[in-house]
């Protein structure tokens, strides 16, 4: 793998927050949080933390010069608490000291007095009381209700789905430094430089353009630095500011669990009806998220969700609504999927469910209502250039899926404590921002007269490989060395407005911009070469592996003289240019239009093993046709679809977040919270590159690959459930996930519950 940055991480040569060479006289800052879930602060005392010995300030609420507020979407988040805690973690005064040790220390001195208010943390009870974050949202098409009584089956359930942990390796952290005339350079470990730089200027009642953010690098985010890394960064630019020095705040691995938010566990109901041969004709789902305590990105990952309640199904009549609680959990937020992977685990728990009732295979179903070009989603966006079905098909060819079915038979009628069990797992995911707005991006470039060149760009690299990839289409569109490529550190003052590098769109709009900046240098070096060389029409000029062609023959020229002379003939050598997604919109008034640029497709066969006896499993196979476009880096692509799959089967597997009824997180280390290892690794992952797929929306006809792997792990999830119908009919089986072994073993062996209700 050409990927400079992993090389880096091999050496570990990388550049994170807690690696960078402090300023002299840098101080350490410490969070003070609440140890309640909810109440009234009655009483707060930090002179005894003012008084140890290398505490500089411990800074409150009172010490904010301009508005305690850093809700994006939704104004309901304070920077440091006021009157009132909400959640168990959340900060209430910032400590600084000489070193983070005194400032941790210092900590402990704080004096606080509650007055303790109802706790509540289930989503539905939230919903019962009136506690929302905003109005329920609905997204439908035809009339569910006139359906119903057309169906040869109707069958509602209820599904529950646990959040899930981000884990990323580098915790949360920033380093603030003043700078002359009242200004501030933030270094954070941020997915959204410019939601920093927005709140810091909010907060520090000062213009934005007084304030620098520069990234580097993250040590991964998953979502879980698109939002929440801003208080972080927030808090080490008010203590700056307030004393005059630079600051600093890393949290530890223990803090970081605390305070943060996880992916959104969520409370749904569904209703499918389908016929006899398994087309469905009608669905309606409910679903209950648990945001949290305040906004954050609930409301926007909730539609999300709505978009992909029907997966890669084309269903006639849908009814899909979104209700985002407010509960006193710290807020929830965006994590890989942004939502889409609870609505399509309802979705497929309807399908697996009505085809056990049915008593035919599941992939029937789905086989049979894959959507096809000319379908229309029931938004409102027409379904154009499918792959859906030829990724369905190719899977089942190329993985001979009735043989492994049979292998599957004679394993399971000749092993009665072992078993295994088979699902599919089909995707199609939206690749866009749903907030229209948010799909732009900006690149400037610069080539260097020794022939280098220089990108900068709003992309922020967190080990999913955009920077390469960046490097690639830049070295492309001049048909240079990549080595002559160099991708700089996001800086909001080279690149302003930036949106976050989130929602799978990274490459595209960020590599998009850079190709269209590198086209207009790359005009300039034509039209200087027909100078040089005597002709008179730069369009017959070709740039191939560094050498100078006019009309398909070679010319003397090479890129350094042609970068040099043009240079010399006073041209611009720079190029900063803008790109925005063309063809979308929405219209939220009546919840109609066309969202994503496109889609991407795929289809995931998953085998598991389930141990009958002690409830432990294995993941013995995962064989995938995912549709790449044409891949910019199949390397890179290929990590990415693994390293999501992986994700996913852990998100519905072992990884499971449990907090007691005070909303305190008892999975809260990683001795209690589990999380794939390399013994739970599929025995065996194959990935094929659908063939003949080109998306005009991404660089050179790439597509979207960091979320829509991730989805694939649902399958892992009916695996084992199918595993365990072949040792006992779990038909009765509450749908609960994740599906750890402890929720195997006793499902296996106790009374199974009440069927879920048909007709």
């Amino acid at each position: 793998m050409n990927n400079t940055d992993t090389i880096k991480h091999v050496k570990g040569e990388s550049l994170f927050v807690d690696d960078f060479t402090l300023h002299e006289g840098t101080l350490h800052a410490a969070v003070f949080d609440s140890t309640i879930a909810h109440g009234k602060i009655k009483r707060l005392d930090v002179s005894k933390a003012l008084d140890f010995s290398g505490v500089r300030a411990v800074l409150t609420s009172k010490d904010i010069p301009g508005e305690n507020q850093i809700g994006n979407i939704i104004s309901d988040e304070t920077l440091l608490a006021e009157d009132e805690v909400r959640f168990i973690g959340e900060p209430i005064a910032l400590i600084i000291a000489d070193t983070a040790e005194i400032a941790r220390s210092a900590r402990e001195k704080i004096e606080i007095e509650f007055e303790e208010l109802p706790v509540i943390i289930n989503p539905r009870e939230a919903y019962e009381k009136g506690n929302l974050i905003a109005a329920p949202v609905t997204f439908s098409m035809g009339d569910v209700d006139k359906v119903w009584d057309e169906c040869d089956l109707v069958l509602e359930d209820k599904v529950e789905i646990g959040g899930q942990e981000h884990l990323y390796l580098e915790t949360q952290g920033a380093i603030a430094i003043p700078t002359e005339g009242g200004g501030m350079k933030i270094v954070s470990s941020t997915q959204s430089p410019t939601a920093v730089q927005r709140v810091a200027a909010r907060i520090l009642n000062l213009p934005m353009h007084k304030i620098e953010v520069d990234v580097l690098r993250l040590g991964g985010a998953f979502g879980g630095k698109e939002d929440q890394a801003t208080a972080w960064a927030v808090m080490t630019a008010l203590a700056a500011y307030k004393l005059g020095k630079p600051v600093k705040l890393v949290l530890q691995r223990e803090e970081d669990l605390r305070m943060t938010g996880k992916r959104h566990p969520y409370s749904a109901d569904f209703k499918i009806g389908v016929n006899t041969e398994g087309k469905i004709l009608a669905y309606e789902a409910t679903y209950y998220q648990n945001a949290g305590a305040v906004a954050d990105l609930s409301t926007a990952i909730l539609e999300r969700t709505l978009f992909h309640a029907t997966n890669s199904y084309y269903i006639p009549n849908v009814k899909a609504t979104g209700i985002s609680c407010r509960t006193n959990l710290p807020p929830n937020t965006a994590f890989r999927g942004f939502g889409g992977p609870q609505g399509m685990f309802v979705i497929e728990s309807a399908i697996h469910n009505a085809a056990r009732k049915l008593n035919i295979p599941v992939y029937e179903i789905q086989r049979k209502n894959l959507i096809k070009d000319g379908d229309k989603f029931y938004y409102g966006q027409q379904i154009k250039n499918s792959n859906a079905q030829r990724c369905f098909n190719e899977a089942v060819t190329e993985f001979n899926l009735s043989q492994t079915e049979d292998e599957i038979r004679k394993f399971n009628s000749s092993n009665h404590y072992v078993k295994k069990g088979i699902a599919l797992m089909p995707v199609c995911f939206g690749i866009s921002f749903t907030s229209s707005f948010l799909n732009q991006a900006s690149a400037l470039v610069h080539v260097y007269t020794d022939g280098s060149v220089s990108v900068s760009t709003a992309a922020i690299e967190m080990g999913q490989g955009v920077n390469q990839k960046i490097r690639n289409v830049v070295a492309n569109t001049f048909s240079i060395n990549v080595s002559r490529v160099k991708v700089e550190t996001t800086n909001t003052t080279r690149i302003a407005n930036t949106s976050p590098t989130a929602a799978s769109s990274g490459a595209d709009l960020n590599g998009n911009a850079a190709v269209i900046a590198s086209k207009n240098i790359l005009e300039r070096l034509k039209a200087h070469a027909v100078k040089e060389i005597g002709e008179s029409n730069p369009d017959l000029v070709e740039i191939k592996n560094e050498k100078i062609f006019y009309d398909g023959k070679p010319t003397k020229l090479t890129w350094e003289e042609l970068v040099w002379k043009t240079y010399f003939n006073r041209i611009s050598l720079s190029s900063h240019a803008y790109y925005a997604t063309p063809d979308i919109y929405f219209d939220r008034k009546i919840n109609q239009g066309s969202p994503f640029a496109y889609h991407v497709y795929g289809t995931a066969i998953i085998v598991s093993k389930v141990d009958c006896l002690r409830g432990r499993y294995e993941i013995e196979s995962v064989n995938v046709v995912h549709d790449f476009g044409e891949s910019i880096d199949t390397k890179i692509d290929l990590g990415q679809v693994e390293g999501g799959i992986v994700q996913g089967i852990g998100w519905l597997t072992v990884e499971e977040l449990v907090q007691n009824k005070e909303g305190k997180l008892l999975s809260n280390s990683l001795s209690t919270y589990k999380v794939p290892d390399i013994y739970s690794i599929p025995k065996e992952m194959k990935i094929l590159f659908l063939k003949d797929s080109k998306n005009k929306y991404g660089p050179f006809n790439s597509k979207a690959i960091g979320e829509p792997p991730f989805m694939y792990g649902i399958a892992a999830y009916f695996s084992i459930i199918n595993a365990m119908n072949e040792f006992r009919d779990n038909s009765g089986m509450e749908i609960s996930a994740p599906i750890t072994p402890e929720k195997v073993l006793l499902n296996l062996h106790q009374p199974v519950k009440t069927e879920s209700t048909a007709r």
